[in-house]
């Protein structure tokens, strides 16, 4: 493609500034910088909390494999960045203006850029693989997501509530008819459902991942924190997360502290929300405990994979 469009150069010319670069904030705001900045932090911190990165993680051959793997994120990283880049190529080629697709952009949208640019510069052929390509690209994290929702129903609801002693057989079989309604329950969403429902509900699903961070995070090194006060802290920062969400209909939130804005990405807030309300309340809790507290029953070994 950029051989196509005359190289880098003319296609880069071809972005507005506006695409390429953040605004440079006002008079007593941080503007978009402040808000790029806790996006990209707290989306990092939110990673490996969901569901379906930890299957990948416990389903890993070895600790060896998973090391390997975390080696190589930045490289992975650094490929979805390359991908960005085929937004500006499909600004550069002008896709939007062309005739032939006014109505792929009038029906789908900016959704439509990435296959028009595709139709426009690959033969037949090639198109078809293309997207066969983003085909597989949304299939595999969605069966990945639906593993995992079947994993946690059937470990957390089903041998909690239902039946405490499934076979090993049981267990799958449960595991694999829940995969397949979260499946078509997915796909049900996606038809009937407006798609910006579906984009705001992912965008609110990284703000309430986040609030088992300091659960997570936090239990690993220390057993300082009352169990209550962070259950305490995940409430607060769920229903906080929650509000200022649907406040703005946006996971950016401004918030203002002395008449100075700090735009940025309510997951951050709410998180350190999360921990403060878990920090304050622990010796409040500790001081109502009646008995001695848990011991920590692990041992040094338990942590070598």
């Amino acid at each position: 493609m950029p051989l196509q469009l005359g190289g880098f150069g003319k296609i880069f010319a071809a972005v507005p500034p506006a695409k390429l670069l953040l605004a440079v904030p006002g008079a007593h705001t941080t503007g978009a910088y402040g808000y790029y900045a806790t996006l990209a932090l707290g989306s990092a911190l939110a990673l490996f909390l969901y569901p379906h990165s930890l299957t990948g993680i416990l389903s890993a051959s070895s600790g060896h494999a998973i090391r390997r793997n975390a080696a190589l994120l930045p490289g992975y990283s650094f490929m979805l960045g390359l991908l960005a880049l085929v937004g500006f190529f499909a600004l550069a080629a002008g896709v939007a203006s062309l005739p032939e697709f006014a109505d792929g952009f009038k029906q789908f949208g900016a959704s439509f850029a990435v296959p028009a640019l595709f139709l426009h510069s690959f033969p037949s052929w090639f198109v078809g693989i293309a997207f066969a390509a983003v085909g597989i690209g949304a299939l595999v994290p969605a069966a990945i997501m639906s593993i995992a929702a079947a994993n946690l129903y059937t470990r957390n609801i089903h041998r909690e509530f239902i039946n405490p002693n499934p076979t090993n057989k049981q267990e799958s079989q449960i595991a694999k008819w829940v995969s397949l309604i979260v499946k078509f329950g997915a796909v049900v969403f996606i038809v009937f459902v407006p798609t910006q429902f579906a984009i705001y509900l992912q965008l609110l699903g990284g703000i309430l991942i986040i609030q088992t961070l300091p659960s997570v995070m936090l239990g690993v090194y220390t057993r300082w924190f009352n169990d209550w006060a962070l259950f305490a802290g995940w409430a607060v920062g769920i229903a906080a997360g929650t509000a200022m969400f649907l406040a703005v209909n946006s996971p950016n939130y401004p918030l203002t502290i002395g008449g100075f804005s700090f735009p940025g990405y309510t997951a951050l807030y709410t998180v350190i929300l999360n921990l403060v309300v878990a920090v304050v309340l622990t010796p409040v809790f500790n001081a109502m405990r009646s008995g001695a507290a848990p011991v920590d029953a692990t041992v040094a070994a338990d942590y070598r994979a």
